[in-house]
């Protein structure tokens, strides 16, 4: 592993030692409703993640089997860390075999196949939303997110991820391709971000792809609605590095407005 960037803030705060962590786990994944882990090296692998030592938690696992932190590690690394373009692709590549290997182990993984929706739409965006329909990853990422909302309606993210991938559609195809071919339409961008909003009010990546979400369907006619989004978000408290960045990412939104 070619050496990884640092996370650029404090850690103290999120650091989540020794029972802290299952203390917190809820609010820590209100968003993706992971069960806590019952294996010591699991749990101290999630510690690593939160604390933003994604570096670490992308190495746990065994010999040829992944596990749902280490790819979502190396996703979130991918996000918001790492500055080369290549090794950005290569990274959400790498996110996204993890996960699918654990999805066709066990089909019931609702992360394995919501950590492979993640990753494939991050590489979508980084080699372009058009290339990436091109070979074929418009249906592979809305089966996988369609999968994660049939076994878990409440998560969150996914709600999240699935309003994103109709608004990302129809900016990049119109919306008459977007429904006819992908299936996408406002109404349904819309009622994905609500739902993850009222799911986890307390968000900020939930208000800041809302606001990314609007922007995309309706261009400045929302600027408004989106602003106040992203000043919420900027608003809030991090409770671990993943969050801490979202918010960082709410404020710079701001600054270029």
């Amino acid at each position: 592993m070619a050496k990884w960037n640092k996370f650029p803030h404090d850690q103290k705060a999120i650091m989540y030692a020794g029972e802290a962590l299952k203390k917190n786990w809820n609010t820590l994944h209100q968003g993706d409703n992971e069960p806590f882990p019952q294996e010591a090296g699991l749990q101290e692998t999630w510690r690593q993640y939160h604390a933003g030592n994604f570096a670490e938690a992308a190495t746990h696992g065994t010999p040829g089997k992944s596990t749902v932190v280490a790819a979502k590690a190396i996703s979130i690394y991918a996000t918001y860390l790492e500055q080369k373009d290549a090794v950005r692709v290569k990274l959400f590549q790498q996110a996204m075999e993890m996960a699918d290997g654990l999805r066709n182990e066990d089909k019931k993984n609702i992360n394995a196949h919501y950590q492979y929706a993640y990753a494939a739409g991050r590489y979508a965006q980084s080699i372009s939303i058009i290339k990436a329909l091109k070979e074929g990853f418009g249906s592979k990422i809305k089966s996988a997110l369609e999968t994660v909302l049939k076994l878990d309606p409440k998560h969150a993210e996914a709600n999240t991820a699935m309003g994103a991938y109709h608004a990302e559609i129809i900016d990049k195809v119109g919306g008459m391709v977007g429904k006819l071919t992908y299936g996408a339409s406002k109404d349904a961008a819309i009622e994905h971000f609500e739902k993850a909003l009222k799911l986890t009010p307390q968000s900020p990546i939930a208000h800041i792809e809302y606001a990314n979400g609007l922007l995309l369907l309706f261009g400045d006619k929302e600027m408004d609605k989106a602003t106040k989004l992203y000043e919420k978000a900027a608003k809030m408290k991090g409770h671990d590095a993943m969050e801490m960045l979202d918010i960082e990412m709410a404020k710079a939104e701001l600054e270029d407005e």
